[in-house]
């Protein structure tokens, strides 16, 4: 086993992450900067990362429910960081894109340095807030804030946009960055093994259609079938957009554009 690493959260990224790095996992629920520091201790890693989050079933869940989205992605990271300065070790905090308005007209793909603009939901202010506290303090102490964005891998999972589109059978057809969820595993392996400190955009390059990807797997499961919807029939508040890769490969990683991953993914995913 790693013991140099640590994993909060035992959902659908902490539990990838924890079978990749094959290191310790805690699922304890916590609510304290002495329960998270008892973990530390107990295990005594040189890295924490911070898997933990909540969503719900999607992001307006977040709206229903603020307490716990407050706790889970603001005050937690919040306390992780500060448990991580108090015993000298680094943190490693998985955030989210989802903090933006973007114009497809006029915007180029966003860097990391844009201050967040993006507060219509609930879930992506609670982003915001811990990211921007953590963000801060990278500047002198080891924080590393990875943002992903729309998970997709080449495995079933309730939170795969995969297995999501699958399932809804209705998709909009607007680019979207994605994270392919093996190349992130080995983008934040870089960013680890590199001493990475700071905001960091970890997706695939470009922009997919989610149509594009549908089309993919009905290549291989012929009898499938779905329904392209105007992104205004959904009646729901959400965020469409791309982010840039250029710090990520400033780095010394190499991102792979998003359509070239897109058979493997579907080919994997179907032998599951």
């Amino acid at each position: 086993m790693n013991n140099e690493i640590l994993i909060f959260g035992g959902g659908f990224i902490g539990s990838r992450l924890q079978e990749e790095f094959k290191c310790a996992i805690s699922k304890r629920k916590i609510y304290s900067f002495k329960e998270a520091e008892e973990e530390v201790k107990k295990f005594s890693p040189k890295i924490i990362i911070n898997c933990i989050g909540y969503i719900g079933r999607n992001v307006d869940d977040c709206e229903s429910d603020k307490d716990k989205t407050l706790m889970s992605n603001s005050f937690i990271p919040i306390i992780l960081g500060e448990v991580a300065l108090r015993n000298k070790i680094r943190l490693v905090h998985i955030s989210s894109g989802c903090i933006y308005h973007f114009d497809y007209l006029k915007d180029k793909p966003i860097r990391e340095n844009k201050v967040p603009d993006f507060f219509e939901l609930f879930y992506s202010r609670s982003k915001v807030y811990a990211e921007q506290v953590l963000n801060y303090q990278s500047a002198r102490y080891p924080f590393l804030i990875i943002r992903i964005r729309v998970p997709l891998d080449n495995r079933p999972y309730s939170r795969n946009i995969l297995t999501k589109l699958v399932e809804y059978r209705k998709v909009i057809d607007i680019p979207n960055s994605v994270t392919y969820i093996p190349d992130f595993i080995k983008a934040l392996r870089h960013l680890i093994k590199i001493k990475a400190k700071g905001i960091y955009n970890v997706v695939n390059k470009g922009g997919i259609r989610y149509p594009e990807l549908l089309d993919v797997y009905k290549k291989y499961v012929p009898g499938f079938e779905y329904q392209v919807i105007d992104y205004k029939q959904l009646g729901l508040v959400r965020t469409n957009l791309i982010l840039s890769t250029q710090k990520l490969e400033q780095a010394g990683f190499k991102t792979r554009n998003i359509k070239e991953v897109m058979e493997e993914c579907v080919r994997n995913y179907l032998k599951y």
